[in-house]
């Protein structure tokens, strides 16, 4: 029961475990933040993921010039792993389609979905755009769009 309390404050607060991080794990760091990212924006069901702080945290750590790590190389793995995320969360959405938003359903209510969609049909496809920025919408957006069969281009 304590290994799982202790992984779950670690995935919660992995930005204040990032210092210890980079120390015991040196290069793969990369491999460990590009996850994180990836899981956040490529999985629906993870929204919980610190990923906003963990950039924050990141950059910081790097600003201060003892972390080891590379400022280019980290944004261009971050980036990376924020758009293979949304690609999956898009293609995810696609595949499974609309049957996943169901009135049970705790993490991935219908209503979320209706919201999302409503924000698409309006604002069209700078609404993708714009739903990096709003905290329900950024997780089920790539999703809804690949319900929805929006254009990728």
């Amino acid at each position: 029961m304590e290994l799982i309390k202790t992984l779950i404050d670690f995935i919660l607060h992995i930005d204040k475990h990032l210092i210890q991080i980079t120390q015991q794990y040196q290069g793969w760091t990369y491999l460990i933040l590009f996850f994180i990212i990836f899981a956040e924006t490529g999985f629906v069901v993870t929204p919980f993921l610190p990923g906003d702080s963990l950039l924050f945290a990141a950059g910081a750590l790097v600003a201060h010039g003892n972390s080891g790590l590379n400022i280019y190389l980290l944004m261009l793995i971050l980036i990376c792993a924020a758009v293979v995320g949304n690609t999956t969360n898009y293609e995810l959405g696609k595949y499974f389609g609309p049957k996943v938003f169901k009135p049970e359903n705790k993490i991935l209510k219908l209503e979320y979905y209706l919201k999302t969609k409503e924000f698409f049909d309006k604002h069209g496809a700078k609404a993708v755009i714009f739903s990096r920025f709003l905290p329900i919408f950024r997780t089920v957006a790539p999703f809804v769009a690949g319900v929805g069969k929006m254009h990728l281009g």
